[in-house]
């Protein structure tokens, strides 16, 4: 008798749902900006989408998470700003301001913060 190779036989499907959570905060700028300077904003200072106040800037989890700035409805650049989670007096939204260049009085800055808790289920079948 020849020898043969023997292998285990197993069948699997696994379903992975992507789940995001948006959170979305808002700031109307109280004075005009005017750079060189840089803007910061306190976690206390945004306005929730439901309009309440916000408390805390949510912490971003590695690999599952990420934040968007836009001033005035304009997407801005990654490197213009820093997010620094966290409560009233710690978590902050700094922006960068280049010289020669300004924010008007009333302008809307909106935070968006977009994670994700996926998960997976595998089912092994045979």
């Amino acid at each position: 008798m020849a020898l043969e190779i023997m292998k285990i036989v197993v069948g699997a499907s696994t379903v992975t749902n992507v789940v995001p959570t948006a959170t979305r905060l808002f700031r109307q700028l109280p004075s005009l900006v005017t750079g060189p300077a840089t803007l910061s904003i306190d976690a206390a200072d945004f306005l929730q989408d439901d309009g309440t106040a916000a408390t805390t800037l949510p912490t971003l989890a590695a690999n599952n998470s990420y934040y968007n700035v836009y001033i005035n409805g304009v997407l801005q650049m990654s490197g213009l700003s820093v997010y620094t989670p966290g409560g009233t007096g710690v978590g902050s939204l700094a922006i960068t301001v280049g010289a020669g260049e300004t924010i008007a009085l009333g302008t809307v800055v909106v935070l968006e913060i977009i994670s994700y808790a996926p998960t997976s289920t595998t089912t092994i079948t045979g």
